[in-house]
Order: structure tokens, then sequence, then C-alpha cells
């Protein structure tokens, strides 16, 4: 199938299907500059034959006269804008900034900024969209804040706020083993009156009973040696098995807290790998067979904190493990510094189980936020795309492109290219540039640092946008140079 095409300022190119019918459902615009048209046709070229059914599009293409898009505000375009009959909506180019009143004036049309990346145009687009469901989730967070004890009130509230704002339903207060904190009950009672649901993971019965008596909902954990004292809490409870290999030993647990009517759920307790982790899986796949209806809990810290990788790919295994089972409450800790960030990768590893399990679908192309040392995909320009850009740059402003496995620096009448900024930087030197300032050495610096990393790394790089981290990553501040001057 090929959707219609409008090229610039000419007349409607249709194409039919074999029924004889117009196949475009929507009309679009694009506005540009004389330097990204080439790539701008190009891309439109490779994405509009290649949309879902309901998205196959007709697009035009307005050159304006500018060479660099970037310059262009709406004030500027809409005295040079021309709109082909027929046309559904307009795309700017991604760096137009300002007020869209004076374009208003001149069309009722539907008016859009793109992406900043022409690659990005695809996305942009909505090609890879999914359903509206996508962030739904049913599985709580319980985040843990390790050896409470030892830290001062203020700090645990700090740290509490944080988890909570990243996703944490219950905040976990971690005790010391083979002692007694005398402050728990305060701390407790803070937690709760700055709005936190709290549970406190101790198996020491005088510790669980001031913090059940200030507030606390859930505690972590019972087996044989508290069992009797649980009647008393008058909260839920989460029963370990007295013996972690044998998922057998968590039963007389479990019977006792049936007949005394004390709320519980199950954790089967996760090993680490080297110590039983294939084994400890298992069991949660017997406990949930064995106990359909039975709430359970993983502690998904006793991998995440104890294997050398980043705690991203980890977190999403588990909790799509979590989300098969019916497994509806985690426990993580975020102390090591690989899994600092545990609990906001939970919270989105939890949108993209539920998403993927409940449309049976594979978790990809769901969200990108999971992906933090590469990127999901790369859009590069191949070596003739590379030098037609060169030869159009008419400006005293430089071009920076990581492409081929090298740093690209490209400004009017060169190109320099390779692997080592330094050399780069050395080459531009010796033409001797007369716009080379303090300012702009240390703006190219930054830029090729920024191209090094995506080239070491596979990441896709544009010149003025911040690298991509998935949910880590941190914009930057609207200061660059080439956008220094509005038309």
């Amino acid at each position: 199938m090929q959707p219609i095409r409008w090229f610039q300022r000419t007349a409607p190119q249709f194409s039919t299907s074999r029924s004889g019918e117009i196949m475009a459902t929507e009309k679009i615009h694009f506005v540009t500059g004389r330097l990204a048209e080439p790539a701008l046709r190009n891309i439109l070229a490779q994405i509009a034959p290649n949309t879902d059914p309901d998205r196959v599009f007709a697009y035009s293409i307005d050159v304006l006269p500018i060479t660099v898009a970037a310059l262009m505000t709406p004030k500027w375009i809409a005295k040079h804008i021309s709109i082909p009959p027929g046309t559904d909506r307009i795309i700017l180019p991604g760096y137009c900034e300002g007020d869209l009143a004076p374009l208003k004036e001149v069309t009722e049309l539907p008016i859009a900024i793109g992406p900043k990346d022409l690659r990005r145009l695809g996305n942009f687009l909505g090609h890879n969209s999914i359903k509206d469901s996508f962030g739904d989730w049913d599985i709580n967070i319980i985040a843990e804040i390790n050896h409470a004890p030892r830290l001062p009130l203020k700090t645990i509230i700090e740290m509490a706020d944080a988890m909570r704002y990243d996703g944490a339903t219950l905040i976990d207060v971690g005790c010391l083993p083979g002692a007694t904190w005398a402050g728990v009950g305060e701390c407790v009672r803070l937690l709760k009156s700055a709005g936190h649901r709290v549970s406190i993971d101790s198996l020491n019965p005088d510790e669980i009973s001031a913090a059940a008596e200030a507030g606390a909902e859930l505690v972590l954990s019972v087996n044989s040696s508290n069992l009797q004292q649980a009647c008393d809490w008058g909260i839920e409870v989460v029963a370990i098995p007295d013996d972690i290999r044998d998922i057998s030993s968590l039963e007389p647990t479990m019977e006792f807290l049936s007949k005394h009517n004390v709320p519980f759920r199950i954790d089967p307790i996760l090993e680490p790998i080297g110590l039983g982790f294939t084994a400890s899986i298992k069991r949660y796949i017997d406990a949930r067979t064995r106990w359909p209806d039975v709430e359970i809990m993983m502690g998904v810290g006793n991998l995440s904190e104890l294997t050398d990788v980043d705690s991203a790919g980890v977190n999403m295994l588990l909790i799509s493990i979590c989300q098969e089972l019916g497994i509806r409450s985690v426990l993580t800790t975020q102390v090591i510094n690989w899994a600092r960030s545990s609990v906001k990768e939970i919270d989105i590893a939890r949108r993209i189980a539920w998403y993927s399990v409940n449309e049976n679908v594979p978790p990809k192309r769901i969200s990108e936020e999971l992906v933090s040392l590469r990127d999901p995909h790369l859009v590069q320009y191949d070596r003739e795309q590379i030098e037609t850009l060169a030869g159009n740059i008419k400006d005293n402003n430089y071009r920076i492109l990581a492409e081929l496995n090298q740093i690209h620096l490209l400004g009017s009448g060169i190109h320099f290219s390779g692997d080592d900024p330094f050399d780069l930087f050395d080459q531009l030197a010796d033409t001797n540039p007369k716009n080379l300032d303090p300012s702009h050495a240390f703006y190219l610096g930054y830029e090729m640092c920024k191209a090094m990393l995506a080239l070491q790394l596979g990441k896709q790089y544009t010149q003025d946008e911040a690298l991509k981290w998935g949910h880590l990553t941190v914009e930057e501040k609207d200061r660059h140079r080439l956008k220094k001057r509005k038309y």
C-alpha cells in the first residue's frame, strides 16, 4: 500500500487501493527549513508506507526560506507558510518556540510542535502507541528503610516521602536483629502523621507490639518463634516458613493464624543466586498451586541487592514472575548503589507487566523507561546523508553527529570526523576559526563528550538534547548556542 503524497506546493498526488478508495486517513503538512529538508523527506518516505492501517497518512512538505529550522518562530512562519487544500493538521519543527497565536490567525487547523530529533518522528506520530490501559497495576510495593534505629527520625521521614513519591504503597521500618528499639513507636507515629502506611520488619514481639499500637498495619515476619503473640497485635502479618527450603513448614503457622482469625499473607522467601535461587522460584510456583487463594509477598531485594548487576532488569523479571503468579505485594530495599532506584523501577515494571499479562503481549515497546544503558533503537544517517548535510551548512554554527562509529563535526566548509574529541578540536583550531571563543569551545567540548558517550554505549545522540537514560533522564536546560537568534 502506498499513501497519498503531497509534495511542496504541488497538486496532490493520490494513491488508491484496488477498490479505488483513497487510503490515507489524514493529510499532514510539515514545515521545515532548507537544511533539514532532505532528512525530513527521507524519513517520511520510510515511515508513511509502514504505518498501522488506521494511521496511514498523506503528507506535504513546506520548505521555508531559511537554512536552520530551529531559528523559526510562529510569527515568522505565519508570513511564509503555504498550506495545501485538504490539509488536516500542521506539524512545525521541534525547536520552534513562541506563541502560536500568529499562526492561528492564518489557519484554524490544529498545529503541533514535532520532535526535536527528526528521527523520532515515527514515535511522535503514534506508530508505536499502546492502549490507554497502560499505567494500571495491582502489585503493592513495600519499601524498606534498612537499619532504621540507626537513622535520625528526620532522615526516615525524608526517605519515606521519596519512596512514596516513587511508588511505594507501604513504608517498612527495618529493625536490628538481636536488639529492641525503644523508639520504634515514635517512629511509626511520625510516619503515620506524615500520611504513610507503615509495616514493621522484626521478629521481636516487643518491637512489633509497640509498632502495632502506634499504627503499623503489617508485620514482617511471623513463624513459630513469635506466633503466639500475633493474636494480640490486631494487624496483618507475613508468615514465613521455619525451614525456608521446605514450604510445608509454613502450614502449621498458616493453620494457627487461620484458627485465631489473624489476617496473613505468606512469603516462601526468595534466595540469592548461588544459595538456592532457582529452587526458591519453584517454591513460589508451588505455593500458588497449593494455596491458590492465599495472598503472597516476595522479597525481591534478596536478588537485586545481592547481584552485581544494574537492578532494573532484575526487578522487571521478578515483577513479571509476580504478575503471572498473582503475587500482589513485593518487599524491596534500595541500599546498594546499583539498586538505589529500585522503588521507581518496580513501579514502572509493575505497570509494564500488568499490561503485558492482561493484553497477552510481550513486554516490548510498551515503555522505554527501564532502558537506561543503551537506547531502545537507533536511527542513523548514512554517509551520503551526512555529506549532504555538511554541504548545505552556510552559517557559522557547528553541527555535531555521532554516526558510523565516529563523531562528526560539521560547519560551513568543514567536515571533520574521528573517535577522539581532542583530535577533532585540534583540527578545528588549525582552521583558525573566527567564532571559537571560550564559551563556544566549552559548548563544543560538552557536546562532543556526549557524542562520545553515545558511541561507546550505543545510544542516540542529538545535539543540544540530553542523552536518554530511561526514567533517570534529566533534561537539559535551554542554554544552547544554536538557538540564540530567532527570526
